[in-house]
C-alpha cells in the first residue's frame, strides 16, 4: 500500500517512545511505501485534495532514524490509506485539516481515524456517552452548578475539554481554598465549558490505557501511574508507566465501547480507565503502543496494519 502521515515534525519526535514512528516502522516492514505532510502541506484544489509529500523512509535502532526526499505535488487519492496523527490541541487548524481529509476520503482513500468522527467525538466528551462506565460527571461553564457538584461529592477533579497529557487537570476539596480562581481560570470567567468528575481513589494504582483497534482491545494496557504527589498519571506528567494484562473488567469496557468505535469509523483508540470507570475516549493520535510492546513483545503497530491491508484487500 501507498501509506501517508499526517503528523508534527518527525525530527522532533521522541524516538524512544512515540508511537506514530512504531506505526511507520511496521509499514515499512510489511512493504508499504511512506510519505510524509504536516498539516500546512494539505490543500484542496478545484474541489480536490492534495498534499506537498516527502517521500519517507524510516529506519529502527538508530539515531538517524528517518530520511525525507524532495517534495512532490500528490493527490491524496494517490495513496491507499492516511495515518492522521497529528497531536492536538484540537483547534481549528486541526478542523481545517479534517475537512481536507474528508475530501481525500470522499475520493477514496481510508483515512484513519474517520475524519467526522475526529470532529464530532471530543476526547472528555465522548466518553459522556456511555454514562453507565462513568463515575458522576458534569459538563458545565457555570462555576454555581460545579460549586454545587463539589459540594455533593466533596472530592472532585476538574479539567478542559481540549487539553492533553494532563494539562490543565486540577482536583479540588471541599474547604480547600482557591476553587474560585480555578474555576475562573478554566472556563474563563465562565465563557467555556469544562468537565467535573468525581474523584476516583483508584488514581494512585493507575490510570490505564486500553488500546482498540477496529473496536477489538489490545490484551494489554499501560498503567499510568502517578508520582510526587500528583493526582495526574499522564506520561507527559511525570507518571510511571507499568504495562498489565487487561482484567476481566477492562474486556467488558472495551466490550461496549467497541462497537460504537468501529460505527464511527475510529480504528485505533485509546481508553482512560481509572479503577473501573472510563474517564476518556482519546481518538485523535492515542499512544502508549511502544511501552506495552516493550514489556509484553507484542506488535501492536503490526496487528493495526493487518487490519488496514484487510480492508484495503
Amino acid at each position: 500500500m501507498r501509506v501517508l502521515v499526517v503528523m508534527d515534525p518527525i525530527e522532533k519526535i521522541n524516538i524512544k517512545k512515540d508511537t506514530t514512528l512504531a506505526m511507520l516502522w511496521a509499514a515499512k516492514r510489511r512493504g508499504h511505501t511512506l510519505g510524509y505532510v504536516l498539516q500546512s502541506d494539505l490543500f484542496i484544489n478545484n474541489g480536490k485534495a492534495f498534499g506537498l509529500v516527502k517521500p519517507l523512509d524510516v529506519f529502527e535502532d538508530t539515531k538517524d532514524f528517518f530520511t525525507l526526499g524532495e517534495t512532490v505535488k500528490e493527490s491524496l487519492a494517490s495513496y491507499d490509506v492516511i495515518l492522521m496523527r497529528k497531536d492536538p490541541p484540537f483547534d481549528m487548524n486541526f478542523v481545517y485539516t479534517t475537512y481536507i481529509l474528508e475530501q481525500a476520503e470522499r475520493e477514496g482513500v481510508w483515512v484513519v481515524n474517520r475524519p467526522q468522527s475526529l470532529r464530532d467525538c471530543n476526547e472528555k466528551l465522548f466518553a459522556t456517552q456511555f454514562p453507565d462506565l462513568m463515575v458522576p460527571t458534569l459538563v458545565t461553564s457555570q462555576q454555581s452548578l460545579i460549586r454545587e457538584f463539589l459540594a455533593e461529592h466533596g472530592d472532585i477533579i476538574v479539567k478542559p475539554l481540549d487539553g492533553m497529557g494532563g494539562s490543565g487537570i486540577f482536583r479540588l476539596q471541599t474547604g480547600v481554598p482557591n476553587v474560585g480562581s480555578t474555576l475562573e481560570m478554566l472556563t474563563n470567567l465562565g465563557q467555556f465549558p469544562i468537565m467535573a468528575q468525581k474523584y476516583i481513589p483508584e488514581i494512585v494504582d493507575g490510570d490505564k490505557r486500553i488500546l482498540l483497534i477496529n473496536g477489538e482491545p489490545v490484551p494489554y494496557c499501560l498503567a499510568r501511574i502517578p508520582q510526587n504527589g500528583e493526582v495526574r498519571g499522564n506520561l507527559a506528567a511525570g507518571g510511571r508507566g507499568e504495562a498489565r494484562p487487561l482484567t476481566e473488567k477492562d474486556r467488558a469496557i472495551a466490550a461496549k465501547v467497541g462497537p460504537v468505535l468501529r460505527e464511527k469509523g475510529l480504528i485505533f483508540v485509546g481508553l482512560d480507565v481509572i479503577g473501573e470507570y472510563v474517564t476518556e475516549i482519546n481518538v485523535t493520535s492515542p499512544t502508549c503502543v511502544r511501552e506495552i510492546d516493550a514489556a509484553y513483545g507484542t506488535l501492536i503497530a503490526d496487528d493495526l496494519f493487518k487490519v488496514l491491508e484487510a480492508g484495503r484487500s
